[in-house]
């Protein structure tokens, strides 16, 4: 018996999308503002504590950068903060 690998039909389909995304992108162009604008807008506004919620972890990586900690050979703590352009 074959195991590990590629399976046919495994995985999400292409094209297919997340429920709150078609809804993001659909409200968002309704009333003529970007994606991000509109989660910050929710986030901002919104009545419901969960929904607020998932609209700022949605937008957060458009609008901060991570920051990651090294030590080099000295023992000396580096500071890291790698950028990553994103086009909204």
């Amino acid at each position: 018996m074959k195991r590990g690998g590629k399976r046919s039909g495994a995985g999400r389909p292409k094209g297919s999308r997340q429920k709150i995304t078609e809804e993001v992108l659909r409200t968002a162009a309704e009333a003529g503002e970007t994606p991000l604008e509109y989660m910050l807008r929710v986030m901002r506004t919104c009545d419901n504590p969960d929904r607020s919620d998932r609209m700022a972890i949605a937008a957060a990586p458009y609008l901060h950068v991570k920051k990651t900690e090294t030590t080099d050979s000295g023992g000396l703590v580096v500071n890291i903060t790698p950028f990553e352009a994103s086009v909204c």
